[in-house]
């Protein structure tokens, strides 16, 4: 259940929101949203069980747990399909494929999660719009937020990109230009780069180096 009911729920949570904290059950027991403060997470949520599309997304987060966990990143899966359902699921999923999902999946068959993160309109009767992904950081503060259709799959290796960039970016008045990749190099804030002495004519976009 989500937690000051009483207040007005958001429909459309954007960067920089506090992510709404709930308690829900989920396939590896019962937890709530704050438990992951100090740690980053990656929210995700699938419009059904049993579907083509999300069962790849499930094998592609599995497989980079690790990945994720390097990076002090914790996963949590959502769908609006009841906790036996997602079990089933789950199980199904390591029988046809040797896959074993590491991360908790959500129930919210009320879909009261989905509304207070926007992911359906507090008027929807089904959950056929429901494929967001929010980074939250480890003071529980939404850094990135993604949506895709139902017919197109997340990439995995674009979620660790952003939040690999989000982390190197945290703490250094730094840019990360399109593509970045871990070890590559960062782009200087304009204002920086316009005060240096010796700015060149591409001051508006020039590279640094962030130690």
């Amino acid at each position: 259940m989500l937690e000051n009911t009483d207040k007005p729920v958001s429909k459309s949570l954007r960067i920089g929101d506090h992510a709404p904290v709930f308690r829900a059950r989920t396939t590896q027991g019962d937890i709530s949203l704050d438990q992951y403060q100090g740690r980053w997470l990656v929210f995700f949520s699938h419009p059904a069980d049993f579907t083509p599309v999300c069962t790849s997304e499930f094998i592609a987060f599995a497989h980079a747990a690790e990945s994720f966990n390097k990076l002090n990143c914790a996963l949590l899966g959502l769908s609006v399909d009841s906790l036996y359902s997602h079990i089933a699921w789950v199980r199904a999923i390591h029988e046809a494929f040797g896959t074993t999902i590491p991360f908790p999946v959500v129930e919210d068959p009320s879909m009261v999660v989905a509304q207070a993160y926007g992911m359906i309109d507090s008027t929807s009767q089904d959950s056929s719009a429901v494929r967001a992904t929010y980074v939250i950081d480890p003071e529980g503060i939404i850094r990135a937020i993604s949506w895709y259709p139902m017919n197109v799959g997340r990439s995995v290796a674009e979620i660790l990109r952003v939040l690999a960039a989000l982390q190197q970016t945290a703490a250094n008045e730094a840019l990360t230009p399109e593509g970045w990749q871990p070890g590559d190099e960062f782009l200087a804030p304009p204002a920086q780069a316009a005060l240096a002495a010796d700015s060149p004519p591409t001051w508006f976009c020039q590279t640094r180096n962030v130690t």
